[in-house]
């Protein structure tokens, strides 16, 4: 009777020791890394749709006001910083690589500011449609690009605060030590005030020869 006890007991215990574990928040500190790993590939997926219609527009702003050509280049070497600098959900975990690749993510946001009043600037090229389509695809990637950073920032939190909150600090130190906290965006010193934007004294240039109103420059 006792032996048959035993073997009843030793099989309750197993069959509750997972849920036991789980009550505890065992899986608590994986399950909220791979949501927060989620996140920044939803940054990652926006910030690479905004690096994708750059080449469009900027080609486009050449067929129109060629002569901004500190602007193009200054978009244009932005660009080529990001696509540089390495992107992977590890360098969430490292403060100096994610630092860099927010720095150049920043510096071509920077870059992008005069593009937003360009129009303004040469009329030439608001009636282009080509150019409004890409800044109207511009303008909602942003804002999408703010909505991830956002979540991501959130994911982010609720992961790094169960690693130092009771009961998964337990884990934290002993089954996932090698979880390590991960990076938060940060607003930088440029974002908190707008840029000046000069386009200097160049007469505006109009669409190249032969185009019509509304048209795409050549490529």
């Amino acid at each position: 009777m006792k032996t048959l006890f035993r073997r009843f007991a030793r099989a309750a215990l197993i069959v509750a020791a997972p849920v036991l574990l789980a009550s505890c928040g065992i899986n608590t500190i994986p399950t909220k890394e791979e949501a927060a790993k989620a996140k920044w590939a939803d940054v990652q997926s926006q910030y690479q749709r905004r690096a994708d219609l750059i080449p469009n527009l900027v080609a486009t702003v050449k067929g129109y006001a060629a002569q901004e050509s500190r602007v193009l280049i200054a978009v244009t070497q932005a660009r080529a910083g990001i696509v540089s600098t390495p992107a992977g959900p590890e360098i969430t975990q490292d403060p100096a690589a994610f630092q860099r690749y927010a720095a150049a993510q920043n510096q071509l946001s920077m870059a992008l500011v005069p593009f937003r009043v360009l129009q303004e600037q040469y009329p030439d090229l608001k009636s282009n449609t080509n150019f409004m389509a890409l800044q109207s695809q511009l303008e909602g990637t942003e804002n999408r690009i703010a909505v991830a950073r956002r979540d991501y920032n959130e994911a982010v939190r609720d992961y790094n605060t169960s690693l130092r909150t009771f009961p998964t600090v337990i884990w934290a130190n002993t089954i996932h030590s090698g979880s390590k906290p991960m990076q938060l965006f940060q607003a930088t010193a440029e974002a908190q005030s707008a840029p000046t934007v000069d386009f200097g004294t160049d007469a505006p240039a109009g669409p190249p020869p032969g185009a019509a109103p509304g048209s795409a420059p050549p490529q």
